[in-house]
């Protein structure tokens, strides 16, 4: 367990140093960017960890690890993020232990969360997952709504009982005009971001960059970032 404290205290560090560059750079100020560890395949034990060295946000992309892990560190003052493609009939357990989703992406799962929170008595903040390389009308690779539909599914989450928009999140898309252009792909979401904050200001999460990219989304001006193997290690391989 010391070892591990170690790595990982290690790793944070480093992480730390990368947003703090990155914001300097930018000429941001460090605490204009919060860090989210994603905890995905590592164990509760970790997450306690992280908890003891000052890392309040978590994020998980599988609710079936989610889940009992979130009910493991029910003690820990952390908000948990659900990031992964979420599937409707998972959204009841989500709705029970995550404060943010950051994949809502098409108007059945809006409706589905809506019901679950009013159900779980909670309200939960929503991003629309964005996606780059998704065609009008169409899913992205990885999840997430085309940019032509985010006006119609923003103004589903708006009318949702139990739901709170607040921004955007995007993955780097591996395939069509911003393949590799990870700068691009970010600068393209903060331009959604400002035509969705004229009417709904209080949306202004921007959800981007992970451990190979972090200083370009912090550089188009990412709020979040997600990192996951630069403070945890390399994944082991799920079965």
């Amino acid at each position: 367990m010391t070892d591990r404290r170690t790595e990982l205290a290690e790793n944070l560090a480093r992480v730390e140093e990368r947003i703090a560059a990155a914001c300097a750079a930018a000429g941001r100020a460090r605490e204009d960017v919060t860090l989210i560890v994603v905890t995905k395949t590592y164990p509760a034990s970790d997450v306690r960890i992280l908890a003891e060295l000052g890392v309040r946000h978590v994020a998980e992309n599988r609710d079936q690890d989610a889940a009992p892990k979130a009910a493991a560190c029910a003690d820990l003052d952390l908000t948990w993020h659900f990031v992964g493609q979420l599937q409707t009939n998972k959204v009841r357990s989500v709705a029970g232990y995550a404060q943010v989703v950051q994949s809502v992406d098409r108007l059945k799962l809006v409706s589905a969360l809506s019901t679950a929170a009013v159900r779980a008595g909670r309200e939960l903040d929503c991003l629309l997952q964005v996606a780059l390389d998704a065609e009008a009308g169409e899913r992205g690779e990885r999840g997430g709504v085309a940019p032509e539909g985010v006006e119609e599914l923003a103004a589903a989450v708006d009318d949702a009982p139990g739901l709170r928009l607040r921004g955007l999140m995007t993955v780097a898309p591996l395939a069509g005009p911003y393949a590799g252009r990870q700068r691009a792909a970010f600068e393209r979401l903060m331009e959604f971001s400002s035509h969705l904050r004229v009417n709904r200001p209080a949306a202004n999460m921007v959800s981007a960059g992970m451990s190979a990219d972090l200083e370009d989304a912090v550089a188009a001006g990412a709020t979040h970032v997600r990192i996951g193997t630069a403070v945890l290690g390399v994944r082991p391989r799920l079965g």
